[in-house]
């Protein structure tokens, strides 16, 4: 469990991914912050990166690996398939 509220999350976390979006954007894909529930972090990967292979390793070694060192080593992102954003209790 993590030493933070999801509200007190929400700043830190938005600052990592809108970092993250720069270099995501140059490749013609975006991410977005859908919702942050007990320290999981759902995002939705969109343009280019919905289907891409390298789509896992985007979230995983990069977006995830950052708010690691960030924030806590507990925290965990979770990517959202388009048509999931009101199931993310099935998904994480």
């Amino acid at each position: 469990m993590l030493p933070f509220s999801d509200d007190e999350l929400r700043p830190i976390v938005s600052d990592v991914i809108e970092k993250a979006r720069v270099w995501i954007k140059q490749d013609g894909g975006d991410v977005t912050l859908i919702d942050i529930i007990d320290g999981k972090v759902f995002v939705q990967l969109q343009g280019a990166c919905v289907g891409c292979g390298s789509s896992g390793t985007t979230l995983k070694f990069g977006i995830e690996k950052e708010m690691k060192r960030m924030i806590h080593p507990d925290i965990s992102i979770v990517n959202v398939p388009h048509g999931w954003e009101d199931k993310l209790e099935q998904l994480g």
